[in-house]
């Protein structure tokens, strides 16, 4: 019992290390600004219903 109880305290403390080191280098919104590109190419594709 000891053990899981341990792996989980592990786990949880590795996901916020994770969390923070993503926070502090703004990983997220460098990930986004390398997909936008490709998210653009595919939304400027789909046909739009224009009708007001």
């Amino acid at each position: 019992m000891l053990k899981i109880l341990l792996i989980i305290a592990i786990v949880l403390l590795c996901l916020f290390v994770l969390s923070l080191i993503v926070y502090f280098f703004n990983l997220d919104m460098k990930l986004t600004s390398a997909i936008q590109p490709l998210l653009e190419k595919h939304y400027d594709k789909i046909k739009r219903d224009r009708k007001i």
